[in-house]
């Protein structure tokens, strides 16, 4: 079978795949969500049934909104990734240009060591950052959760990055030049529409981690007011006694930004997986 009549099957088959592992993904969310609206006698006699009459209750989501600020909370986390988000995808895709377009003395080196950090859990430096956000008085701030998981984003995304922007046209950049475009406009004008799906793969995977994350909120922002949505849901979950109803009600709120963003960048995710496979 010839290679232009294959690419077509692998690109079906991976779409395939895709597919299925995302149904078998959203299996635990879908259970999630079903079981926020039962009573608690029911979460624990009938998980996988569907909510009845019987056996139907807002009592979570009752208790969720009344106790505690989970507004806040959601408008922490919000800000908090998106706005990490934003700042790994520009300075990430920036070294990514720098390091696949310009030939230096140290280039290789300078990618290895940046690719450490993939190798390298951030939370290892644990002791070392909390202290220095203690120094510059970020502890129980918005700012030391957007510096870290920055930090923590930017490895993986100068990886994939790198390697898209190698696949771009030199004769289109080059053009570029000759027609007096700087740099600057090379880079946002003529290379990152055409790094696309790369950009959206990596905002997917950098955005999952930083909204379920409970670590850092809780050793750096563990403040009321700076309480992300994560953490804001550990106040319903105690040594001894555990409200379900209202721990699975606020992870059925706390997902939803995520399935809506997911659905947003999802045909450019699946563009970005495949695209190396249909060539």
């Amino acid at each position: 079978m010839s290679k232009a009549r294959s690419a077509p099957i692998r690109a079906a088959f991976i779409h395939l795949a895709l597919i299925a592992y995302t149904l078998v993904a959203l299996f635990p969310v879908f259970l999630t969500l079903v079981n926020s609206f039962k009573s608690r006698s029911a979460i624990f006699s009938q998980p996988m049934a569907l909510p009845t009459p019987s056996t139907f209750s807002l009592i979570g989501y009752q208790t969720v909104l009344n106790q505690g600020n989970f507004v806040g909370y959601f408008q922490n986390s919000l800000i908090v990734t998106v706005v990490s988000i934003a700042l790994v995808l520009l300075f990430g895709a920036m070294a990514a240009f720098a390091l696949s377009e310009y030939r230096f003395r140290g280039n290789t080196l300078m990618g290895l060591y940046l690719a450490l950090g993939i190798m390298i859990p951030i939370r290892l430096g644990t002791v070392a950052i909390l202290q220095g956000m203690v120094a510059a008085g970020l502890v129980n701030t918005l700012t030391s959760l957007i510096l870290v998981y920055t930090a923590q984003g930017l490895p993986l995304a100068i990886f994939i990055l790198s390697e898209f922007m190698r696949t771009v046209s030199d004769d289109l950049k080059s053009a570029g030049r000759i027609d007096g475009l700087s740099e600057y406009a090379i880079f946002f004008r003529l290379v990152l529409p055409l790094v696309r799906p790369a950009m959206a793969t990596v905002a997917v995977f950098t955005m999952i981690p930083i909204w379920n994350d409970l670590w850092f909120p809780l050793i750096l922002a563990p403040g009321e007011a700076t309480k992300t949505v994560t953490l804001g849901a550990q106040m319903f979950i105690g040594q001894f006694v555990t409200n379900w109803n209202a721990v699975l009600s606020a992870l059925s709120l706390a997902i939803l930004p995520v399935m809506v963003l997911y659905v947003i960048f999802s045909r450019q995710l699946i563009r970005g997986i495949t695209s190396g496979a249909v060539k």
